[in-house]
């Protein structure tokens, strides 16, 4: 049996972001469009690079993230997943003992208010409590 990974090794495993043609509608996005299919880690590195009291929401992030990898569009589905795999590695790394000031400041992007947060192993309460210390 196969050891479980953990957030940790999820986000931090080797892959490459890829743009691709779509063929059909998908979500938001329009067939023939190129949508950008990103990685743990650079839905890591983008929030990494967000300074302190300032928040973005996912779709901003969607929109960044594409035109800095000459896409149209990034995947609402994978940014969504590798957007919980990044706080929930971060969260790992603080309950490992690395400092709060260390770790993916991931509460910039993820509203307490949103389904996202709901599913989080931690729940709402870092999420605001981090908040509140950047003046949110």
């Amino acid at each position: 049996m196969t050891k479980k990974k953990t957030w940790i090794e999820k986000r931090d495993l080797e892959k490459k972001p890829e743009v691709k043609r779509i063929e059909k509608d998908f979500a938001d996005i329009p067939a023939g469009s190129t949508m950008l299919i990103p990685t743990p880690q650079l839905v890591n590195e983008f929030i990494k690079s967000i300074s302190k009291g300032r928040s973005l929401d996912i779709k901003t992030i969607r929109k960044e993230l594409a035109q800095e990898h000459g896409a149209e569009y990034t995947c609402p589905v994978t940014t969504g997943i590798f957007l919980r795999i990044v706080a929930e590695a971060a969260f790992e790394e603080l309950q490992n003992g690395k400092n709060i000031e260390a770790i993916t400041p991931f509460w910039r992007v993820i509203d307490p208010r949103s389904t996202l947060a709901e599913k989080l192993s931690f729940g709402r309460e870092l999420l605001l409590e981090m908040r509140e210390k950047e003046d949110f």
